[in-house]
């Protein structure tokens, strides 16, 4: 049994393909499983980590802008395609797996041409260039969302959720002790985790900053503010990071203990941080980025906010907003009750068993 698996340049397009390949070789151990990236991104160094053979090829996305950078695009994409069908053709895999990213493109085009069947994992709410193009030739389309039948075949949607590390998020209510701990926070104040990814995000960076003086008129309240490695530099010794009541850090190793200490969470919208969220159970507010494709990120905190389910701030407004936001739903007991319950109910904690599944019920047809 062969099967590859192929896309990234992002951890929302890497740790899901991870996982999905974890949940295969759970089911079927004798798998031979071949990961399919762009050179240079992110899925290169992850993937070899998580055990699993890669192969890089020379793509990158075209950019919006005039830049000198797409006249090489046609040049990589035409090598892509090449390279893609000769990895195909030597590896000869059951079915490959698109998770979205500049390397599903080719790699999966090659194998439907060479009739093998494939299987698109789509995690936002509004569908990336590729995955659409893709989904005409598609076996199956996992989706996060409801309503994608707007952008897919109907019949071919399986609502599946997104794969994330459903171990680290398990027993959190057991943990809040240890990570108030280990962040050397108090057990007496009510917490804010503020995060945006490994890199950072400059608007809640921003916002946290502008915050100042609200956060020292509100004492009983503390803050774990993941600023980033980027930012880190930029951050650290700012008035509002200075405060006896807020933790500045470049990273946080350990998520789990994290959104334990966390009575509400500050995000941006991304697939993966909406999954986790929705797994955690607590409440919410997202602050979509606008430097996305599509500004697929509204999209997807909509479709939270829509079911009562999280708070959304947007970009051009956190700086005003983002931390009053936080502190009334602190103050509100019974909103936070609600916005618990209802993002839990979105929570789709065997997604990554239910892709895999997909994927081994085509081989056997």
């Amino acid at each position: 049994m062969k099967i590859i698996i192929s896309g990234g340049g992002t951890g929302g397009h890497v740790f899901p393909a991870i996982a999905i390949a974890d949940a295969i070789k759970k089911m079927r151990p004798e798998a031979e499983i071949l990961f399919v990236g762009a050179k240079g991104k992110l899925e290169m160094e992850k993937v070899p980590n998580a055990g699993y053979p890669i192969e890089g090829l020379w793509i990158s996305g075209f950019q919006r802008s005039l830049t000198l950078r797409n006249l090489m695009f046609p040049i990589k994409l035409i090598h892509s395609w090449w390279r893609a069908r000769q990895i195909v053709r030597r590896f000869r895999p059951d079915v490959a797996v698109g998770v979205g990213g500049y390397a599903s493109g080719p790699t999966l085009n090659a194998a439907g041409a060479f009739g093998i069947p494939t299987v698109l994992q789509e995690q936002n709410s509004y569908p990336g260039v590729t995955n659409k193009i893709l989904a005409k030739k598609a076996a199956k389309i996992c989706v996060a969302y409801d309503g994608m039948e707007k952008f897919f075949p109907k019949e071919k949607i399986v609502l599946a959720g997104n794969p994330v590390r459903v171990d680290v998020f398990q027993n959190l209510k057991n943990k809040r002790q240890e990570g108030l701990a280990y962040f050397g926070l108090d057990e007496k104040k009510q917490t804010i985790f503020v995060f945006g990814g490994s890199l950072g995000a400059r608007t809640l960076n921003e916002a946290m900053a502008a915050g100042t003086e609200v956060l020292k008129e509100n004492e009983q309240v503390q803050v774990l503010w993941q600023c980033g490695k980027f930012y880190h530099e930029s951050f650290k010794n700012c008035e509002t990071a200075r405060l006896s009541n807020v933790k500045i850090l470049p990273f946080v190793d350990r998520m789990d203990l994290a959104y334990a200490t966390a009575d509400v969470v500050i995000g941006r919208a991304g697939a993966l941080s909406i999954s986790e969220m929705c797994l955690v159970g607590k409440p919410a507010i997202l602050v979509p980025s606008p430097n996305v494709a599509e500004d697929h990120q509204t999209k997807n905190a909509l479709a939270l906010v829509e079911k009562d389910a999280a708070l959304m701030v947007k970009d051009a407004a956190a700086k005003d907003e983002l931390i009053w936001a936080a502190l009334e739903v602190l103050k509100n007991p019974e909103l936070q009750t609600r916005l618990s319950e209802k993002i839990r109910e979105l929570a789709k904690p065997d997604a990554a068993n239910e892709i895999a599944g997909e994927v081994l019920n085509l081989i056997k047809k």
